[in-house]
């Protein structure tokens, strides 16, 4: 996509003025600070900022306490306490010892928090702020009205990066890390580039946090609460330099930024920004994407929260079921009748295993059970909806070919079978499993209390499927199979008819012969 820049009507603004005359701060009587050299900083949407000379503060001062904050127009900014005679005020003054271009007037200046001071006496000096105008404009009117038919985040990126680039901010890379609740993925890395007008998404695991290109990052710096990151790529190293700036500057990189976008939840996401225009950002391009950073992470808290829900519904309950309920299927008795093969897999002499082997081996074994048995489950067209105790409950729905659906819980049953003999015999793993197959028409959907519900089947096919696991228990049967659930062609042994425990009819079932 072609996309001309066009340069805002009024952007973000930065002034630094000196003050006529003197200029005092005070705090309950007491001078902190007293000069004539003193410099008024206006910023849009803040506050006129006065900074005071060092020499000219009176006030005794702390030295420099842990809290640094980040400005991607000053730079990154240190604090003190005033330390006076009857109280101590934490945070109450800040610095910017090496300031960025834009603001480099006030390189070592000091100013004073708000809750620092209760006056501030001047000669007649004026420290009204200028009018700002509209700065966020047509982005602000895209963010609240075309940027919400947007499907995904990639959507979003791309899209957002097109707009900032058409509205003058000079461009070349921009990327979001979100931080995810996944249990296996740390979060998606949305990484647009105006050379290809492509977004790509990484989705690392949990190792990102320990992997040494991580460790020194901007984005861990940014996810850390350290602060942002500003670096103009001039050819000078600076104490501030992460090897991806480095990189970036290899490339053809003028200037980067790395800022935050924080969830409302208390997580810390990072927005970065790199340009290959000769003179780098300007305070106008910063500006606007400050201006509108709010409303973007927004956004991305949206979307990554409707990744979340149906990652964490994946999780305990299963894809179809976790989409069925992220679809609204949310109330008691929401569900539907559905033909399905109905596996029960049970680990042998579970009871006997954990008190010979202590709890942490124990369920080490347990969970190496588990995911070989999901994994199997799901390789074969199949979900597993719970784990109960020892145990594995895994449907496989017929749609319109039952004899298929019969096929996979077959097939997934021997291969949980095959895997589990496999590493007794490779790893010595004492893992062996009994496995109930039915075939029948079940409800799925929600059950339970008007309050906790659980996302299951219900129906006879589920009750013969434990009931065979449980004959098979005690016939040393690795899977028993229903007659209904039997395909043609599968090896098998007849059973004849079978009480099962708590089913009124006697089941037809049969042994299979592992191939």
């Amino acid at each position: 996509m072609n996309v001309h820049a066009t340069s805002p009507a009024k952007g973000y603004q930065i002034e630094i003025r000196p003050l006529d005359g003197k200029v005092s701060v005070l705090r309950n009587g007491i001078v902190l600070a007293s000069s004539t050299r003193a410099k008024v900083m206006y910023e849009t949407r803040l506050s006129p900022a006065v900074y005071f000379p060092p020499e000219d503060v009176i006030a005794p001062l702390s030295q420099p306490v842990p809290l640094q904050t980040f400005c991607p127009f000053k730079g990154t900014a240190t604090y003190r306490s005033l330390e006076l005679p009857d109280e101590t005020v934490p945070n109450a003054v800040w610095s910017y010892q090496t300031p960025l271009p834009e603001s480099r007037e006030i390189g070592g200046y000091l100013g004073f928090m708000p809750h620092a001071f209760t006056e501030i006496e001047t000669d007649n000096c004026d420290l009204s702020a200028p009018d700002y105008g509209n700065i966020g404009g047509p982005v602000v009117d895209w963010l609240l009205r075309g940027a919400a038919s947007l499907p995904t985040p990639e959507a979003f990126t791309k899209a957002l990066a097109e707009k900032l680039v058409e509205h003058g901010v000079y461009l070349s890379r921009l990327s979001v890390m979100a931080w995810s609740l996944h249990p296996m993925i740390a979060g998606k890395n949305f990484i647009w580039q105006r050379k290809t007008g492509e977004v790509t998404t990484y989705a690392p695991s949990y190792e990102i946090h320990d992997h040494p290109a991580y460790q020194n990052s901007p984005l861990r710096h940014v996810s850390n609460g350290l602060g942002g990151v500003r670096q103009r790529l001039d050819g000078t190293a600076s104490q501030s330099s992460f090897p991806i700036i480095e990189d970036l500057r290899k490339e053809g990189a003028t200037d980067y930024v790395a800022m935050p976008l924080p969830f409302s939840d208390g997580r810390t996401n990072v927005l970065t920004l790199t340009s290959d225009h000769p003179n780098g950002f300007s305070t106008t391009n910063l500006g606007l994407i400050f201006e509108c950073s709010a409303v973007i992470a927004k956004y991305y808290e949206v979307f990554m929260q409707t990744e979340n829900a149906r990652a964490l519904l994946e999780t305990y309950v299963g894809k179809r079921s976790g989409a069925r309920v992220l679809g609204g299927e949310i109330r008691r008795g929401d569900g539907d009748e559905i033909d399905a093969a109905i596996m029960f897999c049970d680990l042998r002499g579970s009871t006997r295993k954990e008190e010979t082997m202590g709890r942490e081996a124990y369920i080490d074994l347990l969970n190496e059970f588990f995911e070989n048995t999901s994994t199997l489950v799901d390789e074969n067209g199949g979900e597993v909806l719970k784990f109960i105790g020892d145990a594995v409950l895994a449907v496989f729905p017929a749609g319109d070919d039952p004899t298929e659906a019969q096929k996979n819980a077959i097939q997934a049953a021997r291969s949980i079978v095959q895997t589990l003999k496999t590493l007794r015999e490779e790893d010595g793993h004492d893992c062996e499993c009994a496995i109930g197959i039915s075939f029948g028409r079940v409800t799925y959907g929600n059950v339970g209390s008007r309050e906790r519900l659980d996302f299951t089947v219900i129906g006879q096919a589920a009750n013969i499927a434990a009931r065979l696991g449980d004959y098979g228990k005690t016939r040393d049967l690795s899977v028993v199979v229903s007659g209904n659930a039997l395909c043609d062609g599968i090896g098998s042994t007849d059973l004849g008819e079978l009480r099962l425990h708590n089913v009124s009819e006697p089941v037809r079932a049969w042994a299979l012969t592992q191939d």
